[in-house]
């Protein structure tokens, strides 16, 4: 079979218009898209914005062919369309970068290039295939080697390939979704600042989905805010100031995080770990020889891409997970990880995914909040006989305070939104004396006023004398809420700065490992 080559399929075509129409999505009694319009003009960047239920993730997916609109129109050069899958989507250019990879790891890069082309044979003539590759890898501002293997990429080089599939074959609209989430600055710089290239050289449209407001001011041609599955704000990023964006976003004004007490003088030295090793769960060594110590009112923010060890740290230090080396001590006293001496020592916790690692699903909001001294009074008789009203109680008391939004105490806990289930968390782990927090990506798909809310709570924590150790992925709220920052990567802490003095470029070469 005939192959033309991979630079012929993109380089003759502009990319298209693309115009939605009071496109309308209903999933039963719920509208998640409301009337919804937007254009989408030829060699733009242009960034989709709103928190999580906005409606961006069924729009993009109506667009691309995976849900059917209930109303509306999508129409491509002036032609309407009626998709009713994604490969249909691809055949007129429209392609989608997943926030979560989609190559396989065991294959090569080549060979994930290769892989969805609609005339693939049965049989491929690698000679003349790779021939094709490398013509297509000159012209594109980026390259990879296409014998790498894609489980020895990096994660900035997985995002490279992610686009160069998409460019391959012959997307010339893409939809970057969260495109920047596991990716240093300087390699989230390079790879939107190649895509704004593309796009103004005529080759590409791009829909960028972020939360990151610098991202969209700082590549984005145009922008439209989601909120509630309608429409609500549009127009030229140059326009728009930072506040504008948020203000559309949630409706009123931004909420600020409040950093009460930024000026002052940290204590003693409450948190200790010494030559931390802790292994993976295929046995590898993911934390080696890790040595920190935290102060009385002081945030130490841990940097790091996601899968150096992060994980792992925390699990170690909530007792999820043995260590295979090291010692951890707290206020002078050892610290063996068991519930006694976290309720004894006032360690308190709030990791990644708490409604899988910090919550039970089928129990009450009301149970969850008793949860760390259910077995204590007022809780409990005789150490086994729950009193059942003074859980209720209790957990009506912590509602209340945390603002908690759930259909009362009884209700179960899996029913909550993700910013209510943390606000669940926090609320049991801040409502007594708290000495060590530890905290694990503790706004990850939150929406604004829950994120603002959780880090002013994180920060009151501090203010009132507890150490805090914070694990992020997020660099915009390590900077924002840290008074001392660290970078992770391959297991060990490899940079150390004050945050005053912080250097968001070398923070981002230490995250790269380089």
């Amino acid at each position: 079979m005939k192959h033309a080559s991979s630079l012929a399929r993109i380089s003759p075509l502009a990319p298209p218009e693309v115009a939605i129409t009071d496109l309308t999505k209903r999933f039963g009694a719920l509208t998640a898209l409301d009337a919804v319009s937007l254009t989408v003009r030829p060699g733009t960047v242009h960034a989709l914005l709103g928190e999580n239920g906005a409606g961006k993730s069924t729009l993009v997916k109506c667009l691309m062919g995976t849900y059917r609109a209930d109303g509306g129109q999508i129409r491509v050069d002036g032609a309407e369309m009626r998709l009713s899958n994604p490969r249909e989507a691809q055949k007129l250019g429209l392609g989608m970068v997943y926030q979560h990879f989609t190559l396989v790891p065991s294959m090569s890069v080549a060979e994930n290039l290769v892989l969805g082309e609609e005339d693939m044979p049965a049989v491929i003539d690698w000679p003349n295939r790779r021939k094709a590759l490398r013509e297509f890898m000159d012209s594109m501002p980026f390259r990879l080697d296409l014998d790498r293997v894609v489980s020895g990429l990096s994660a900035g080089e997985k995002q490279k390939l992610e686009i160069l599939k998409q460019l391959h074959l012959g997307s010339r609209f893409l939809i970057l979704d969260e495109p920047t989430s596991v990716l240093t600055p300087d390699e989230a710089d390079q790879i939107l600042g190649l895509m704004r290239d593309l796009a103004r050289e005529g080759r590409i449209s791009v829909v960028l989905i972020s939360h990151k407001l610098r991202e969209v001011e700082t590549y984005a041609d145009e922008v439209t805010v989601l909120r509630g599955g309608k429409r609500v704000g549009q127009g030229q990023v140059s326009d728009l100031g930072r506040a504008d964006m948020v203000r559309m976003m949630v409706g009123e004004a931004p909420p600020a995080t409040e950093r009460a007490g930024a000026e002052h003088v940290t204590g003693a030295e409450v948190l200790r770990i010494d030559g931390l090793s802790v292994d993976n769960d295929r046995g590898v060594t993911a934390v080696r020889d890790l040595g920190l110590a935290v102060r009385a009112g002081e945030v130490l923010g841990i940097a790091g891409v996601s899968g150096n060890g992060q994980t792992e740290l925390v699990e170690a230090l909530a007792g999820q997970r043995d260590a295979t080396g090291g010692a951890i001590t707290v206020d002078g006293k050892p610290f063996h990880r068991t519930r006694a001496e976290m309720r004894d020592l006032k360690i308190r916790l709030l990791p990644e995914d708490p409604l899988r690692n910090a919550c039970v699903r089928a129990m009450s909001v009301a149970e969850n909040l008793s949860l760390r001294s259910y077995d204590e009074p007022p809780f409990s008789r005789w150490g086994f006989w729950l009193d059942r009203a003074a859980i209720r109680s209790h957990g009506e008391e912590l509602i209340a305070r945390f603002h908690v939004k759930t259909q009362g105490p009884d209700a179960l806990i899996g029913t909550l939104s993700g910013g209510n289930v943390q606000r669940t968390v926090l609320a049991r782990e801040l409502s007594e004396g708290v000495r060590v927090l530890i905290v694990q990506n503790p706004c990850f798909g939150l929406d604004l006023k829950a994120v603002a809310e959780i880090r002013s709570r994180i920060l009151a924590a501090r203010d009132d004398g507890a150490a805090v150790l914070l694990i992020s992925e997020d660099l915009d709220e390590i900077l924002e809420l840290s008074d001392r920052i660290a970078v992770m990567s391959q297991g060990r802490l490899v940079h150390e700065t004050p945050r005053a003095a912080a250097s968001l470029q070398e923070i981002g070469r230490h995250m790269a490992a380089h």
